[in-house]
């Protein structure tokens, strides 16, 4: 089976017909499926939506338990967690919803890591990383877009020459380079290729 589009997330089944994996939705499976509006709603409290996932987490003074549902639990009402909490030994300790947050000076709230300037985010050649709220994600470098091409998904270089989003003078040439684009003025002309005389 061919699918010309591309399965970003998925499978191709049939002409055209791609088969989703779990988390994500759409033609090409290339949105993410949000699994806390869906019925019946996957967690019992709060859910946060994750790339592909989702994490569930409960109101104060309750405990998350492993199936998804909060305990009505004292001990976690009196330490005040953001995003609820688990006994660990006898220990109560707060809770973050994700591996991208991680407990505050406090102990109870959560604070985002900034995995792009920490290191933590791996982002292939030719992308790069934005941060998020619990997470990030790779984005192509300027210059770039996001293409289908011999069967997945890479950042091809935008040739500015040919979609005409060069600034160069009328009198320039427009040539394109890996990323970008150079301007050179034509035979009789003189300037930077942005102004020529």
């Amino acid at each position: 089976a061919i699918c010309g589009h591309g399965c970003k997330y998925g499978e191709c089944m049939g002409p055209n017909k791609c088969k989703c994996f779990l988390g994500f939705a759409g033609k090409t499976c290339n949105q993410d499926l949000n699994e806390c509006g869906l019925k019946p709603r996957p967690c019992e409290h709060r859910c946060m939506n994750t790339h592909g996932s989702y994490k569930c987490y409960c109101l104060n003074g309750y405990m998350l338990m492993p199936d998804g549902t909060c305990a009505s639990s004292t001990t976690c009402a009196m330490v005040n967690c953001q995003y609820g909490c688990e006994q660990v030994q006898g220990e109560v300790q707060c809770l973050c919803p994700s591996g991208g947050l991680q407990l505050g000076p406090n102990g109870r709230t959560c604070i985002d890591i900034d995995e792009c300037s920490t290191g933590k985010a791996v982002c292939s050649h030719n992308r790069r990383c934005i941060n998020t709220f619990g997470s990030y994600y790779c984005k192509c470098q300027l210059g770039y877009e996001l293409k289908y091409v011999s069967g997945r998904y890479d950042c091809v270089d935008v040739n500015e020459c040919v979609t005409n989003t060069h600034r160069c003078n009328l009198h320039a040439e427009c040539l394109n380079t890996e990323g970008s684009f150079k301007c050179k003025c034509k035979q009789g002309y003189r300037g930077s290729g942005f102004d020529c005389a």
